[in-house]
């Protein structure tokens, strides 16, 4: 175990730790193991379903996600018989003995809603057809833009059962949407997207905005979030923003790591914190708040420490217990438009094998079951670690978890691990502390690309 340094805390944000072992550890993957294979021991009784659709309307300055800027004459068609040959591949992999049973599916990217309305009804029925999900018996999260929530396009969402609607507003100032790269973003535009998406009764409204916005102060931040709770969303994510390597943030400002972001964020942070805890909201994890009267999006059985994940789409990773795996990554718009290429070329055949990925064994599951349980505010009951590891967590994180209890970061208690108010603050940096020096290796060494 690394030995960490108790006198000095780390830079607040650090990284998004949204998945462990992050794909920039990812490698391709000699020879490629067949998917029959890797899912042949898996349990299937709860897994999680992911279908990625890689394009948006614009691309924002601060996103690293894979996706591209529009798609030419019938690449979102040909896209979508890709993610079709690919579901029959990995359906006949999983087999019928027992058979898959899916008990929670999102549609991400991109921009999901980018699709037109027949496209999305085809996407639907790639996920109900071609895979088995009974999507209107579990919670379903869908992705979309302001531009993209069209009156069609929501409806075919909402006959799905589409539980979630997540919107990216980011912001309702246009002077801080222009400084984010979201250029074009009105905030009559983004009123006239709520009111269609309240409109075509999804039971849990999300939206996402983004603190940290240069010129961005504590009143303009106040009054997105204003703007935001006038919508009474089921669930708000409040997002530091990052610049990172090869977005539109960075080719503009490359440094953006100033002591004085690091404060403006953390101040942010916490005035959105206490505004959202006194409208009314709980606080899920450092970015999730939901209202405490919300609806629940269904029955939710999966459990993201343990349980498997299909992911369908050049953009999607997928979770055994022995092995995380996907495509390609990259951020740059030439090394994206190539791997989308790559992909919809593809014959069925060729996606029955996993291409890139990481092993991910008994120590690293160790650390990404602390490390998905402690970022959320529940935290993690120790008997949960002790039943599936048999030994208390401070035997294999010892040094870690005494440095973030040193800083304060964790509550007191025994028999619950759970990050304090100021721990759940500087999650980006708890996150990026667990990680092996085998992944910290990895990371490192990937070409940005």
């Amino acid at each position: 175990m690394t030995v960490l340094d108790t006198a000095t805390a780390p830079r607040p944000y650090q990284s998004y730790v949204y998945a462990y072992p992050h794909k920039t550890a990812y490698g391709a993957l000699r020879p490629r193991p067949a998917l029959r294979d890797l899912w042949a021991a898996e349990p299937r009784d709860s897994l999680a379903l992911y279908l990625h659709i890689p394009f948006c309307e614009v691309r924002c300055g601060f996103c690293n996600l894979f996706t591209r800027i529009g798609a030419p004459e019938g690449l979102a068609g040909r896209y979508l018989d890709a993610l079709e040959r690919q579901a029959v591949a990995v359906r006949d992999a999983l087999g019928d003995e027992p058979a898959p049973r899916f008990t929670t599916a999102a549609f991400g990217g991109g921009t999901p809603t980018f699709l037109e309305p027949a496209e999305l009804e085809r996407l639907f029925g790639i996920a109900e057809r071609r895979m088995g999900a009974d999507l209107r018996a579990v919670p379903l999260s869908v992705e979309a833009s302001p531009a993209t929530a069209t009156a069609d396009r929501l409806a075919v969402l909402a006959a799905h059962g589409t539980t979630r609607l997540s919107l990216g507003v980011q912001t309702f100032d246009p002077a801080e949407a222009r400084a984010a790269v979201r250029p074009g973003q009105q905030r009559t535009h983004v009123e006239t997207a709520l009111g269609r998406i309240r409109d075509a009764g999804f039971p849990v409204l999300n939206i996402d905005l983004i603190y940290g916005i240069d010129g961005q102060t504590e009143r303009s931040w106040r009054a997105s979030l204003a703007a935001a709770l006038a919508w009474r969303p089921e669930e708000l994510y409040l997002y530091p923003l990052y610049v990172r390597p090869l977005t539109g943030l960075h080719r503009l400002d490359p440094a953006g790591t100033e002591a004085g972001w690091d404060e403006q964020r953390l101040r942010l942070y916490r005035a959105g914190r206490d505004l959202l805890l006194e409208a009314g909201y709980e606080q899920v994890s450092m970015r999730m708040f939901r209202a405490k009267d919300s609806h629940p999006g269904g029955p939710a059985d999966h459990a993201c420490q343990t349980d498997g994940m299909i992911g369908l789409g050049c953009g999607a990773r997928s979770y055994t217990a022995g092995l995380h795996y996907s495509f390609d990554y990259a951020v740059g718009p030439g090394e994206v438009r190539a791997i989308i290429d790559d992909y919809v070329s593809r014959p069925a055949a060729d996606f029955a094998h996993a291409d890139f990925g990481r092993a991910v064994d008994g120590t690293e599951s160790r650390r990404r079951h602390l490390l998905q349980s402690l970022l959320q505010a529940r935290g993690m009951p120790v008997a949960d670690y002790v039943e599936r590891f048999g030994c208390r967590p401070e035997a294999d994180f010892g040094p870690e978890l005494a440095a973030f209890a040193a800083r304060g970061w964790l509550d007191e208690g025994p028999e619950l691990l759970r990050l304090s108010p100021e721990g759940l603050a500087h999650s980006d940096a708890v996150g990026p502390e667990l990680f092996s020096p085998a992944v910290r290796a990895a990371m490192a060494a990937y070409d940005a690309k």
